[in-house]
């Protein structure tokens, strides 16, 4: 949707274009916002000509008041009444309120009662953009956090407005956007050379108000889309599946009589909790490696349920260069980033000497003369940029397989397992020393991120107070974890890595520490690729295990996928391997597999086969709506979607064929990836087309000049070479023989047949040969 600005009562916006990329089919994600024929933002601090964009509530067919939106929360930058709710009736000839605006929101909760009233938002968690720069062409983008009615209730976007026993009505929402030009409401002109001189009313003034530009958000709806009485059925595991999942709800609950929740935790606890699932306790867990099964325990099949992977996204702007778009990684400098070896990713107050563990190494990646030569884009940035702490690469806590996934990245190259080992790199750089006697080089099974530096820094502006006991702040204040991958996303996005360095001693805050936040964001994170998708990151490009630097797409992941090789745990599951990404492969792909034991009643296998099946099928379709595949996943090639809906069969019936050893690489029907074999469905050559190059999907572009075509990826087979397939199959499966009633059952089928054909003679035959056939163990 595009409109064009007002002729306001001092400036003329009238050549302005904003247009907001997506309105419809949204949830809490990243929205790109553009606009065309602006007046640049002014240099020196941007004190005029710049955008202020907020989300809006209400249900007014013709927008919403003042009242209802988001914003007055943020940094305080351009000026200071500008990024406040503040008003200043004086300055403001068109203003009829009083002080400030209060902030009324849609769950009927009370209105704030001050300008800076934190109740229902605050620095950390508002999404209004106050500052957005118009650069010299007169153009200007920025992603904007739309957020619904499960992220922050007092929009409640998406949430249902209409009676009960009524059609549901999601609320619709707004964006709103404010063009600030170089007037003040009273007329007063903006000098760009004197750093005094800016605009200092808020944007909800009645003057600037006036000049709004509003566009409607549809939502998806975000209350229970179950009908009453559903059965609810747990799902819990890896959170790479966890946006796929969440899609494909509603249709599963319109489809099925299952209502499934979803928990994503670690892949870990959800194979423990596949091991001991008994009838009383249904679960289906969504793992990367597989379930290992002890002797004796029930059967546990697995199902690919998507493809997807880990992502380095991020959020870098200066007031110099804009947006920065690209950046190329290698593991040795990721290996710096989580060993935090560089200067001011460790606790460090200014006026002391450096300290002695990372002493000599760079202060940043901006003065690495590693990430220099590879990504020439960032030599505006200097050494100094964003000292305040937001430098450090944000990763997850807890365990995962997918972080020990990157850490096996990191140990597939020789200069990060050197660099992790002590060896400097060629300019002289060291691992930070308390990292290096961690194993990290040589511990393949590491699955969390250590952050073990346990230094101590005086808090920023603390330096000179008169406290006895100055307060410091630890590494993980300087560099805190998220709470998980999408967290992540959530903070990259907003530019912010929540830290609490900076110590504010009034009466206000207590002597708390708080977040610093800079004008210049330079903040990054370990994501899942459908988080950096949804939020509209940046990504990095990755160097592969044949020194490529790839970005992840549909085409990369599936080359990955295409050639990993089965666990050797369980040789229906693909294992990543950054060792075989080569080409145009991305290095960090990952295939999340449904794990569910047989242990359980007919009625939650049949449940849990359900979800499988959709998810095999129409659950495979790229797309924003509900029941479809996020994108930044890319869709499951047919071998994999036949391997799920065969192992949604036996799920169903009770009996895995899976095979929990090792593929014998002599069988010719075992071989190849995870025991995949060679054969298309129709009996060809390789197998069909895969679907992964189908709009949609991943949709970040390859890094050297784009991917190849993805390659196709065979029908599953047992691993002892008989394929299965849910729609006609041989089925290679123990049998336990068949019993007397049964032999009778068959034996009158049998007659029933030759008296109505009337060819006993020409049918007997076949018939007792398949017999025979379905008898023999």
């Amino acid at each position: 949707m595009t409109k064009s600005g007002p002729k306001g009562k001092y400036d003329d916006f009238s050549e302005l274009k904003v247009t907001v990329h997506q309105t419809k089919e949204l949830r809490s994600q990243g929205v790109r916002v553009s606009w065309e024929g602006g007046a640049p933002t002014t240099p020196n601090g941007a004190r005029g000509n710049y955008l202020q964009i907020m989300q809006c509530w209400g249900d007014d067919p013709d927008g919403p008041d003042r009242d209802q939106c988001v914003f007055g929360a943020g940094d305080v930058l351009p000026g200071y009444k500008a990024n406040t709710r503040m008003l200043t009736a004086n300055k403001d000839p068109e203003e009829a309120q009083g002080d400030f605006v209060p902030f009324r929101p849609a769950n009927g909760e009370p209105p704030t009662t001050t300008p800076f009233d934190t109740t229902y938002f605050g620095p950390l968690d508002t999404n209004e953009q106050n500052g957005s720069r118009t650069y010299a062409n007169g153009t200007g983008e920025v992603q904007f956090e739309v957020q619904d009615g499960v992220q922050a209730d007092h929009l409640g976007c998406g949430e249902n407005t209409a009676p009960a026993g009524s059609t549901p009505t999601p609320r619709k929402c707004w964006l709103v956007v404010v063009p600030r030009g170089t007037h003040d409401t009273d007329g007063t002109v903006v000098d760009p050379d004197t750093a005094s001189s800016t605009l200092s009313t808020s944007p909800l003034s009645a003057t600037n108000w006036a000049q709004r530009m509003v566009f409607r958000l549809d939502f998806l709806p975000v209350d229970n889309f179950c009908p009453e009485g559903r059965s609810e059925r747990p799902v819990t595991g890896s959170e790479l599946a966890a946006d796929a999942v969440n899609s494909w709800q509603p249709k599963l609950c319109a489809t099925t009589d299952s209502m499934f929740s979803y928990d994503p935790d670690s892949e870990e606890l959800a194979r423990s909790g596949v091991s001991g699932t008994t009838s009383d306790t249904p679960l289906l867990g969504v793992t990367v490696d597989p379930v290992t099964q002890a002797e004796g325990q029930p059967d546990v099949v697995h199902a690919p349920l998507a493809v997807s992977g880990l992502a380095i996204g991020f959020f870098i702007d200066s007031t110099k260069t804009g947006v920065m778009r690209e950046m190329k990684l290698t593991p040795r400098l990721v290996a710096k980033m989580l060993t935090h070896s560089y200067v001011w990713t460790v606790p460090w107050n200014k006026k002391q000497p450096e300290p002695e563990h990372v002493a000599g190494n760079p202060k940043s990646y901006f003065s690495d003369q590693e990430f220099k030569e590879l990504n020439p884009q960032f030599a505006d940035f200097s050494a100094d940029t964003n000292a305040s702490g937001q430098l450090s690469l944000m990763v997850p806590s807890g365990n995962s397989d997918t972080t020990r996934l990157l850490w096996n990245w990191l140990q597939s190259d020789q200069e990060a397992r050197d660099f992790l080992s002590g060896k400097p790199d060629p300019w002289g750089m060291r691992v930070n020393s308390y990292f290096q006697d961690l194993d990290l080089a040589e511990n393949t099974s590491i699955s969390d991120y250590p952050k073990n530096d346990p230094t101590t820094a005086v808090a920023i502006n603390a330096e000179d107070s008169t406290l006895e006991d100055k307060p410091t702040y630890g590494l993980t204040a300087l560099d805190p974890y998220t709470e998980d991958l999408h967290e992540g996303a959530v903070r990259t996005r907003r530019g912010n890595n929540n830290n609490r360095i900076a110590w504010d001693g009034s009466l206000l805050n207590k002597n708390e520490l708080l977040n610093s936040p800079s004008t210049n964001h330079t903040v990054m994170a370990v994501v899942d690729i459908a988080s950096a998708q949804r939020y509209g990151l940046n990504v990095a490009a990755l160097r592969n295990a044949d020194g490529r630097f790839v970005k992840p797409t549909n085409d990369t992941l599936l080359n990955a996928v295409d050639a990993m090789k089965a666990s050797p745990d369980n040789a229906k599951v693909l294992k990543p391997d950054p060792t075989l990404a080569k080409g145009q492969a991305y290095p960090l792909a990952a295939v999340t597999y449904a794990a569910a034991s047989v242990n359980q009643s007919t009625a939650d296998r049949k449940a849990y086969a359900d979800l499988i099946r959709y998810a095999a099928g129409a659950g495979q379709a790229p797309g924003s709506s509900a029941g479809e595949l996020p994108y930044g996943y890319a869709p499951l090639p047919d071998g994999l979607r036949k391997q799920a809906k065969a192992a949604a069969d036996d799920l169903e019936r009770g009996q895995s064929s899976d095979d929990p050893g090792s593929p014998n690489p002599d069988d010719p029907g075992g071989g190849g990836a995870g025991g995949l074999t060679s054969g298309g469905s129709t009996g060809g050559n390789a197998g069909g087309t895969s679907s992964g190059t189908s709009a949609g999907g991943v949709s970040t572009g390859g890094a050297d000049g784009g991917a190849n075509p993805s390659p196709s990826v065979s029908d599953a087979s047992t691993g002892n070479g008989s394929t299965t397939s849910s729609s006609g199959g041989q089925q290679n499966v123990a049998s336990t023989g068949i019993t007397p009633g049964e032999v009778l059952g068959i034996i009158r089928w049998v007659l029933l047949v030759v008296l109505f054909v009337g060819g006993a003679a020409g049918l007997a035959g076949p018939i007792m040969l398949r017999l025979a056939q379905r008898r023999t163990p």
